[in-house]
C-alpha cells in the first residue's frame, strides 16, 4: 500500500513528470506517418510514391528539432521519439522499398542486406542518442536520413533513365546490392561527416547563401532525379573522401612533428657530449 504524503510534500516521481511539447512532436509524427505510408506504397509495388514520401519525411525531419529550439520546447522525450520515428521513416521504409524493388531477387543475400540497413541505422541512432560530445561540426558515421536519400535517389534516377533509354544494364541490381551494404557500413563507421548545424560562414553571409540556395532549387527543379542523386552521392562519397584526406594530412603532420622532436633531442645530446 502506497504511503500517504503531506499536502506540500513533493515526491521524486512528480519531479520527473514533465509535459510533452506538442508542436515539435506533432511534426515528428508527420515524418513517421510519411515513412509508414511509404511502406504501404512499397507493398503495392508503387515505388515512385514510396520514394517521394521518404523524401518528404526527410524534409519534415529537418524541421522538428529547429522548431523545438526556436520555441524552447526541446525535451528528452522528443529526442527519443525522433530517433524511433527515424528508424521507421529512414530505416524500414527505404529497406522495404529497395528489397521489393531489386534485392528480393538475391534471396538470402538480399534479405541480409535489407536487415543490415535497418539494424545499422538503428545502431547509428542509438550511438547518436548517447553521444555526450555534442559536436556541432561533424556527425560520427553517415546520418540515416542521408543513407535513405542515397537509396531513394538511386531508384528515382534509374526510373527516369529507364523511361528515357529503356532497360538498364543487367549489373544494375548487383550495384544496388553492393550499395546497400556500403551504406550500412558507413552508418556504423567512425567516419566524421560534416554537420551544418553550426557554421560561421552561414551566419556571416546569409544573403549570398540565400541566393545560392535559390539557384540550387532552380537546378534541382530542372532535373530533380539527377540532382538529388548527385547531391546525395556528393555528401556520401565526398564526405568520406574528405575525412580520409584530412586524416592523412593530420597523420603526416604528426609524423613530421615527431621527427622534428627526435632531431632536436639528438642535437641536444651531441651538444652536451
Amino acid at each position: 500500500m502506497r504511503p500517504l504524503r503531506k499536502r506540500h510534500e513533493t515526491h521524486p516521481e512528480d519531479k520527473q513528470r514533465k509535459p510533452v511539447p506538442f508542436l515539435p512532436n506533432f511534426i515528428t509524427t508527420m515524418s513517421l506517418f510519411c515513412g509508414f505510408y511509404s511502406i504501404m506504397f512499397s507493398l503495392k509495388g508503387d515505388f515512385h510514391w514510396a520514394a517521394v514520401l521518404i523524401l518528404v519525411a526527410g524534409f519534415i525531419d529537418g524541421l522538428d528539432g529547429r522548431v523545438a529550439r526556436m520555441t524552447g520546447t526541446t525535451s528528452e522525450f522528443g529526442k527519443q521519439y525522433d530517433s524511433l520515428s527515424d528508424v521507421i521513416a529512414f530505416g524500414v521504409a527505404p529497406a522495404m522499398m529497395v528489397y521489393l524493388w531489386q534485392l528480393n531477387a538475391f534471396g538470402k543475400l538480399g534479405f541480409i542486406a535489407t536487415f543490415l540497413f535497418v539494424a545499422c541505422g538503428a545502431l547509428r541512432l542509438a550511438r547518436f542518442n548517447i553521444d555526450t560530445s555534442g559536436s556541432l561540426t561533424h556527425f560520427t558515421g553517415l546520418p540515416i536520413p542521408v543513407a535513405a536519400a542515397g537509396v531513394v535517389s538511386t531508384y528515382l534516377l534509374t526510373e527516369e533513365l529507364t523511361r528515357m533509354m529503356g532497360p538498364l544494364p543487367e549489373l544494375m541490381p548487383v550495384a544496388v546490392l553492393l550499395g546497400v551494404y556500403v551504406l550500412s557500413f558507413l552508418m556504423v563507421s567512425s567516419i566524421p561527416y560534416p554537420s551544418f548545424k553550426h557554421v560561421h560562414y552561414i551566419k556571416a553571409h546569409p544573403f549570398q547563401l540565400l541566393v545560392a540556395g535559390v539557384l540550387l532549387l532552380v537546378v534541382v527543379a530542372l532535373a530533380p532525379e539527377l540532382m538529388l542523386f548527385a547531391l546525395a552521392m556528393t555528401f556520401i562519397v565526398g564526405g568520406a573522401l574528405w575525412s580520409g584526406v584530412s586524416y592523412l594530412i593530420q597523420a603526416r603532420t604528426e609524423r613530421k612533428g615527431m621527427k622534428g622532436g627526435t632531431h632536436e633531442g639528438i642535437s641536444g645530446q651531441d651538444h652536451h657530449i
